[in-house]
């Protein structure tokens, strides 16, 4: 894939991507700050139609305290992920090597970054956009999907909530320090993703199993949130279809992350 960045035309391109890129990290702050804006609103939005009426303070709280960690979560994890890994700050390769396919030769770190196809141009690019999308779409597919919970909410819907809800913050997390392992050219950060997806896929099969065996679950709700999880595993596979390969063969990759060039 990356022999293309060898012609004029896909030479811009990956220089455009990487500008992006670097846009793109000169303007975390501003991004980080227009999520907790736009999602805050959407919660508060959220809150004002509530399920069942929020008649106390100890409901009310009980009820902003987990959309508080949705809004705050992946903002916190990025944070803390830029400040464990400064820019330009080389990070020791794994002692085990997992990406064994294709023959390769080792390359140090100064070589490495000197050479035209290190860093997140090209495909890497759109890889990493893709990585930050994922989170504000599953946010926004929550607060959409589930109402706030009310004072008087059955037990399904409590169960139902609580495992979304974990499920939601949880891979927000994960998947916003992926970006930035992959931001910092941390070299864990292809192994690191495979890994998201595969809790990601576990936690689709543990919500459906779980709710599998919540009594009074309504036919329509149950159909629903199966046809929500079927429609994450297959987005999750896809991305594994697409870009598993790319993690494994791909030049780019392998010089920023494995600092090894082709054999």
């Amino acid at each position: 894939m990356d022999q293309l960045d060898r012609l004029p035309i896909s030479r811009h391109l990956s220089l455009r991507s990487l500008a992006l890129v670097s846009k793109l990290e000169v303007g975390l702050p501003l991004i980080m700050g227009l999520w907790i804006v736009a999602v805050s609103f959407a919660v508060g939005l959220r809150l004002a139609f509530a399920a069942t009426p929020i008649t106390t303070t100890a409901a009310a709280i009980s009820n902003v305290l987990p959309y508080l960690l949705v809004v705050t979560a992946p903002v916190i994890t990025v944070f803390l992920g830029l400040r464990s890994f400064k820019p330009q700050t080389l990070v020791a390769q794994p002692t085990i090597r997992l990406a064994r396919f294709g023959r390769w030769r080792r390359v140090d770190a100064v070589t490495a970054r000197s050479l035209p196809l290190f860093g997140t141009g090209g495909f890497m690019a759109s890889l990493m956009i893709g990585i930050l999308i994922n989170v504000p779409f599953r946010t926004f597919e929550f607060l959409s999907g589930l109402p706030a919970l009310g004072g008087m909410a059955p037990d399904w819907f409590r169960m139902l909530f609580t495992v979304m809800f974990v499920d939601l913050v949880f891979l927000s997390c994960l998947y916003g320090f992926a970006f930035v392992l992959a931001l910092r050219h941390v070299p864990i950060f292809p192994r690191f993703l495979a890994g998201v997806w595969v809790i990601d896929v576990m936690m689709q099969i543990c919500i459906a199993r779980v709710m599998a065996h919540v009594s009074n679950l309504p036919p329509e709700v149950a159909a629903s949130l199966s046809d929500m999880l079927q429609g994450n595993l297959k987005k999750v596979l896809i991305s594994v279809t697409l870009w598993l390969p790319y993690l494994l063969l791909s030049r780019r990759v392998n010089l920023t992350y494995r600092l090894r060039v082709p054999a």
